[in-house]
């Protein structure tokens, strides 16, 4: 007799702590990292390398606010973080640009303000640079989260891939 009671203690000890388990383990994954669904972001920095690993980007000049000011009108206001790369010369047409909005409603004007300077060089390289023109035509503009991309290049399928597998 002394024996099953023995067995019905360690029996209730042993669905006790495993309880205590599973409601412990409950806890943790509910607190730990970010809500389901929702990705953990990559900085500007990492984007910027991983392209620059995945497309020669050497032969484009790396630019700064006033440049971002001047070709998209964006300024602190919009943009968290940017990354822009344009030709030195106002011959070629290529230009990869990564924007980081401030939150989802301005990265949606982000990108209206790209579509704006697709517009402009469009017109610029229409009749002056048939190959540039060309080039545009076959741009990559697309918004994920608070990221704008922008990529006039030949190797603008390779840069959207880079970009998406990022921000995955």
């Amino acid at each position: 007799m002394m024996l099953r009671m023995f067995t019905k203690v360690n029996v209730k000890r042993l669905i006790m702590l495993l309880a205590i388990t599973v409601v412990s383990a409950a806890v943790m994954t509910g607190c730990s990292g970010k809500p389901e669904g929702e990705r953990s972001e990559v900085t500007i920095g990492e984007l910027t390398q991983r392209l620059k690993q995945a497309v020669k980007l050497e032969e484009l000049k790396q630019r700064d606010k006033e440049t971002l000011k001047r070709l998209y009108r964006l300024g602190d206001e919009e943009v968290e973080d940017f990354v822009l790369y344009t030709d030195v010369s106002n011959v070629k047409a290529d230009e990869v640009a990564v924007i980081q909005a401030k939150d989802a409603a301005q990265a949606e004007r982000v990108k209206q303000y790209v579509s704006k300077r697709i517009d402009a060089q469009t017109a610029k390289f229409k009749d002056y640079r048939p190959e540039e023109y060309g080039l545009i035509q076959k741009h990559v503009l697309k918004r994920e989260g608070r990221f704008v991309l922008f990529a006039v290049s030949k190797d603008a399928d390779r840069i959207e891939q880079v970009f998406d597998e990022a921000l995955r």
